[in-house]
């Protein structure tokens, strides 16, 4: 009897153990598969990851494109005077504003030298000491009419506005920083007069009194003794967007024949550039 129930036993154990080792097959059958997944997987994507590195190497990085900083808008104010003016002519100093646009053509060889050219308006105003009038003819010459015993302006100047086309050669140190970098430019001007007046504040007599009220105003428009064209030469030296600039023109400031003598103008004052 003990001999059946140990048999059975035995039978048991034996089965218990083959379906342990089954099951032991089965876990160490899917372990294995895991981890050989495992493996193929970083290989995968370290295949593509390397193919990846390897297109982005091949093809070459674009170059962001930055315009080139340079003088593309110059406003000029300053000084003006006559030289070589006629003694007729009292004048009081002057004043000069100008407004350009322009473009600036770096050299290839060297982009340190540039040549820019434009288009802006220029003005010229000279102001003068009891004057009344500005008046002449071919024959009578222009004559700078002086009244310091009679009537005459407590305060008179002569403006020209012209149209005019400027030309640079240009030199800048650090031409990729141009806002911090030391600049220098020589060139010319010429100009077509658009329009030219006197005007004339407060009309006074000899002993100084107002005849209308110190806010009168007179104002004559006329070209008829000024020349047409303006020719100029012109340089300015600075560092970043400031700069001194001089300015001489060529033709006189009268017609030939107006004048007693030729005068031209002379400018001296500061340039502020940008863009």
């Amino acid at each position: 009897m003990c001999f059946v129930y140990a048999y059975f036993a035995a039978l048991v154990l034996t089965n218990i153990i083959i379906k342990m080792k089954k099951i032991f097959i089965i876990i160490l059958s899917l372990t294995t598969i895991n981890a050989v997944n495992a493996q193929e997987t970083p290989q995968k994507e370290n295949k593509k990851t390397a193919k990846k590195n390897r297109t982005e190497l091949s093809v070459a990085p674009k170059r962001l494109t930055v315009p080139r900083p340079s003088d593309h808008v110059l406003i000029q104010f300053g000084s003006d005077s006559w030289t070589n003016k006629p003694d007729s002519a009292k004048t009081n100093g002057g004043r000069h504003f100008n407004f350009y646009i322009m473009t600036d053509k770096p050299f290839k060889t060297n982009p340190r030298f540039s040549v820019a050219y434009g288009l802006g308006i220029g003005s010229s105003n000279i102001y003068f000491d009891n004057t009344f009038e500005i008046k002449g003819t071919a024959a009578e010459r222009l004559n700078f009419s002086s009244r310091a015993d009679g009537n005459r302006f407590n305060k008179f100047k002569l403006t020209e506005i012209f149209l005019e086309l400027p030309v640079e050669l240009r030199y800048t140190l650090n031409p990729e920083n141009s806002a911090k970098s030391w600049k220098f430019a020589v060139g010319a001007k010429v100009g077509t007069l658009l329009k030219a007046y006197t005007k004339g504040k407060d009309l006074k007599n000899s002993a100084g009194v107002s005849i209308f009220a110190p806010s009168y105003i007179e104002k004559e428009f006329s070209k008829q003794f000024l020349n047409s064209t303006r020719l100029s030469l012109a340089g300015r030296v600075g560092y970043g967007n400031f700069s001194l600039n001089v300015g001489y023109t060529l033709t006189p400031v009268a017609k030939a024949g107006f004048a007693a003598k030729d005068f031209n103008t002379l400018s001296i004052g500061l340039t502020v550039s940008g863009l």
